[in-house]
């Protein structure tokens, strides 16, 4: 019997190998007995890349199989060995090989300095909401291929990218100016919204509500979040006498959101949805430790519709029993603080949250580079695990949740948290890989070396973090921008929260 295999110095397991150096590997096979290199069994043998030679190997128990024709990379071949008289002794059964080669690691792009290479990311990704972009709301699309639909909470994160875009010259302040008109009319004449809060989608030329799923066609209080959290930055940012019109619309929009209505009568919480035909069917408590924390900030905050601390305490972090973990997805460390500044900021749940979100991504990282799963293509300069699309479908994944498939948004939005990290990562997204992972509106999605697979998609709640992150790291703008807003620092303070 075949007892084990090897190529490129990698061992099988179960019959598979990942991530082969492609050119001159050969397979070298261990028999349970002595076995000779004998050229005509080879006729049994069958391989996907072509001929091949053998040649005794190490000791008698071993042959080395060569193919003629180097190996290419990243695919996918298959050795099998029938079973019967071969190598001069009498093979029980069938043997199959499967191995995956991995990528060429020679550089696809010029190097430039580093500073460079962050700007031109930025840049990139920014036309996703920027050239991309709704013709007639402004608003961003769900993703690329999605028409009409656009996404509230996505939209949230491309306006707060407007400032940077600004401010790295990527267009002009009167053009982002008319961008936010745009956006702010359509907000406050067209789009649909439920006791002041906006769908998950919208029908960016009507402003309809696109049900999320058959209950979910109505209010969706973390997207709005999401949304109010990006209006807010641009409220800060486009202070000048002649874009009063924006901050009073900006102004209008968040006073209109109920938060406090989404306590469902009085209780110690805030709800995720409303729908107007299903009610509070749904029943999502929103509760802690995930990507909200905003919400209660922001709710905290409404200087029209506010709830009160013991929401937060009991709904959020539960009567006091929610600890910040550290194995969920990184969006979890990205979302609620694109404005919301985390350095310095503590209150009884946590002592510092940018601390542990540095914890958080120092986690994701360290997964990756242990690689437990063996995925080909993980290590120190490739890795993130978030929420993205996978082959076939689309998952949040985290060390608890590993599906193979690396996100760059995963390690570029923590350049905050573990900036040699992902330094490191993009370098690797960019030099390596970028002939497959680059295109028109930055670093698509998501890619798997097991599958083979680079996805063709860009999604709106992907590629926001990424330049209003990597700017958060550069110069902190958009933390200063939104903390900069009065109301959310006494919302704060009633959350008992220490600010910096």
């Amino acid at each position: 019997m075949v007892v084990g295999a090897s190529i490129g110095g990698k061992q099988a397991l179960s019959g598979k190998i990942s991530d082969v150096p492609a050119g001159n590997s050969s397979i070298v096979v261990e028999f349970t007995g002595e076995v000779t290199a004998d050229e005509a069994s080879l006729r049994y043998v069958t391989f996907t890349g072509g001929d091949l030679t053998v040649s005794a190997g190490e000791d008698a128990a071993h042959l080395v199989f060569t193919p003629v024709t180097p190996l290419f990379s990243m695919r996918k071949y298959t050795f099998r060995i029938l079973g019967g008289e071969v190598f001069g002794v009498n093979l029980v059964e069938d043997y199959t090989l499967e191995f995956t080669t991995g990528y060429d690691t020679s550089d696809k792009f010029p190097r430039i300095p580093d500073d460079d290479l962050l700007t031109l990311v930025q840049k990139q990704t920014f036309k996703y909401f920027w050239d991309y972009a709704h013709p007639v709301s402004g608003l961003a699309r769900e993703r690329l291929g999605s028409g009409n639909t656009v996404t509230t909470g996505g939209s949230g994160f491309g306006i707060s990218a407007l400032p940077v875009a600004v401010e790295r010259g990527f267009v002009t302040r009167e053009e982002a100016s008319a961008r936010m008109r745009t956006i702010i009319d359509f907000l406050s004449t067209k789009a649909d919204r439920f006791h002041g809060a906006f769908p998950h989608w919208l029908d960016g030329e009507t402003g309809k509500v696109i049900p999320f799923s058959q209950k979910d066609n109505g209010a969706d209080l973390v997207e709005t979040a999401f949304l109010i959290q990006g209006l807010l930055t641009a409220k800060a940012y486009f202070d000048g006498p002649s874009e009063a019109d924006i901050r009073s619309g900006i102004d209008a929009i968040w006073r209109d959101v109920e938060w406090d209505w989404f306590t469902r009568g009085g209780e110690k919480a805030l709800y995720w949805h409303w729908s107007p035909n299903y009610g509070w069917d749904m029943n999502m408590r929103i509760s802690g430790w995930n990507e909200a924390l905003i919400v209660y900030v922001l709710a905290a905050s409404s200087p029209t519709h506010p709830v009160e601390a013991d929401v937060y305490r009991e709904g959020w972090a539960r009567g006091g029993g929610m600890k910040p973990s550290l194995n969920g997805p990184l969006f979890f460390a990205h979302y609620s603080f694109l404005g919301l500044d985390p350095r310095g900021l503590g209150d009884a749940y946590c002592d510092d949250y940018f601390e542990h979100n540095v914890a958080h991504a120092r986690y994701n990282y360290d997964y990756c580079v242990r690689n437990p799963g063996r995925h080909a293509g993980y290590s120190a300069s490739s890795w993130g695990l978030t929420a993205s699309d996978i082959p076939g479908g689309y998952t949040a994944s985290s060390p608890g949740n590993d599906r193979g498939v690396i996100a760059p948004t995963a390690a570029l939005a923590s350049f905050p948290y573990v900036p040699e990290e992902s330094m490191a990562a993009l370098h690797t997204f960019y030099y390596i890989y970028g002939d497959k992972l680059w295109g028109e509106y930055g670093f698509k999605d998501a890619f798997s070396l097991d599958s083979l697979w680079f996805a063709s998609s860009y999604i709106a709640i992907d590629q926001g973090p990424i330049v209003v992150m990597i700017e958060n790291y550069r110069s902190g703008l958009c933390w200063e921008l939104f903390m900069g807003n009065l109301e959310v620092l006494s919302g704060l303070a009633k959350l008992g929260f220490s600010v910096k």
